[in-house]
């Protein structure tokens, strides 16, 4: 099986292509940089992990992802090879996208890069029910409505 899940924050904004031809695809590359879970010497490490999106997958990405915004992706790890100009044969690894979602909410995302991502104005947030939203983006749960739940 192979099969890849990571979580970490885009290095740079997608960089989108689209083939040649009547059908075009979209094709997407980024990186993510995911931290390693243990520090060395007591400094936070991460891997630069490669990925590929293809079709509304790369639709997705070049439309929403920006630098810096956290996600978590799904796919499969894919390795190649080809000869560069200096007639060097160079090995490749990436990740092939087959699901991608953001990782954290919008306003947790603003607070990390001081509200701007440097793309598009971003749209006002959607408001909660009853007007009781939390700062986290939650809903908060008034007292007692646990009781009329209908499976509990």
């Amino acid at each position: 099986m192979n099969k890849v899940i990571l979580m970490g924050r885009l290095t740079r904004d997608p960089e989108v292509r689209y083939s040649a031809g009547d059908n075009s695809l979209a094709i997407a590359r980024y990186t993510l940089a995911v931290d390693r879970r243990f520090k060395r010497d007591g400094e936070a490490t991460a891997d630069f992990i490669s990925c590929v999106a293809f079709g509304r997958a790369a639709e997705f990405a070049e439309k929403y992802f920006r630098q810096g915004i956290k996600i978590a992706i799904s796919g499969r790890i894919q390795t190649g090879s080809y000869t560069n100009r200096e007639g060097q044969k160079v090995y490749t690894t990436e990740v092939v996208v087959e699901d991608q979602e953001f990782a954290e909410s919008k306003a947790s995302s603003d607070s990390y890069h001081g509200g701007n991502f440097g793309g598009p104005a971003s749209a006002p947030s959607a408001p909660t029910a009853g007007g009781s939203g939390s700062a986290d983006g939650f809903m908060n749960i008034p007292d007692g409505i646990d009781e009329d739940l209908p499976f509990n």
